[in-house]
């Protein structure tokens, strides 16, 4: 297949040659999380008949982080979904690449632990829950301050050893890969710092090994308590359906359209619903984004009026309130309207 070619205002001081009409739908990918409101934008966007409908792919936020910021070009995608906020080096991945993008917040995500309806239903801190997932954990055989303390594998192979009062049933825990959203905030909330930077033998034992913020104990177990199932959250809840002693990490959409089968574990005192996560009662949750690429809105048809669709269903009525998603607030939806708009180029600063 042939293209002509066309050329694009100078970005950079590079002067940009695209193929015209390599691609006539908008790409997406990235976090599972976003999946599936993205693809209800997606199937909205296509009822227009002038345009195609989206693809979305799925593939963990940093797949979609990466993959908006590998370069420009219709053989990359022009959108990134994320449940996780771009770090700083995911950013300068982008300006190595000459890729400048806009961020999009377009809702918040509960993460749950959730389980069979068949199963005991788990009541438990947020600093216990860190306590059984997280890799490494200071030796309990020594007191506080002991010159002998040291971090060991965790040792913890049932609820009930972390409190006699929670199941006595072993630990298994369903959740995603390394290369998720969902695991990159629930690893910072629970085990960083509901747990290493609560628990004072932990806190202690981080600053001797100059890491006072505690983030190597975002590593979660890999002796099989763990276990990675992929970014399919369907494969997720099909597993706890299947077995009701174990547990997995999803967000809270997942939980709500699953609820006839799946209930969701009780953290602090607080269940996942949608009132007490777009309350801010329930602690562990996120946001949701979108990055845009700029160098791809005039030439690939469809970009801007995504977009817009999204304006039209995420307010508190909208479609993806009722798919288990927490709008914004009047104030942040404003916001990044305009931004759609405006498109400011996202900087480093603007990460910190």
């Amino acid at each position: 297949m042939r293209f002509t070619t066309f050329l694009m205002p100078v970005i950079a001081g590079t002067l940009l040659v695209l193929p015209a009409q390599a691609r006539d739908y908008v790409s997406l990918a990235g976090s599972s999380t976003v999946l599936p409101f993205a693809t209800i934008i997606a199937e909205a966007m296509g009822k227009n008949p002038s345009f195609k409908t989206p693809v979305v792919e799925s593939g963990g936020s940093s797949v979609g982080k990466k993959g908006v910021c590998e370069g420009i070009g219709t053989e990359f995608i022009d959108f990134g979904n994320a449940s996780s906020r771009m770090k700083e080096k995911e950013l300068a991945f982008c300006d190595q690449n000459g890729v400048d993008l806009t961020e999009i917040k377009v809702g918040y995500d509960g993460i749950v632990v959730a389980n069979s309806k068949k199963g005991t239903h788990l009541k438990i801190s947020r600093h216990d829950l860190g306590m059984a997932l997280t890799a490494e954990v200071p030796d309990p055989q020594y007191p506080e301050g002991s010159d002998l303390s040291t971090w060991i594998p965790n040792p913890y192979k049932k609820w009930s050893d972390i409190n006699a009062s929670y199941p006595n049933i072993e630990i298994r825990v369903y959740g995603p890969p390394t290369t998720s959203g969902t695991r990159a905030s629930f690893a910072e909330m629970i085990n960083q710092k509901s747990y290493c930077a609560k628990n004072a033998k932990a806190k202690a034992l981080s600053a001797k090994r100059d890491d006072a913020e505690g983030k190597k104990c975002r590593a979660m177990r890999t002796d099989g308590v763990y276990v990675e199932a992929g970014e399919q959250d369907n494969l997720i809840v099909q597993k706890l359906r299947e077995d009701p002693n174990a547990f997995g990490i999803f967000g809270f959409s997942y939980l709500d359209q699953n609820s006839d089968t799946l209930q969701g574990a009780v953290l602090d005192g607080v269940s996942p619903t949608f009132e007490a996560i777009g309350s801010g009662a329930y602690k562990a949750s996120r946001a949701l984004f979108f990055y845009v690429k700029h160098a791809h809105l005039e030439v690939v048809p469809g970009m801007k009026e995504y977009m817009a669709e999204w304006t039209k269903h995420w307010g508190d009525d909208g479609i993806l309130a009722d798919t288990g998603m927490i709008p914004m607030s009047e104030e942040e939806r404003a916001q990044f309207k305009a931004a759609m708009i405006n498109l400011p180029k996202l900087t480093a600063d603007m990460l910190q």
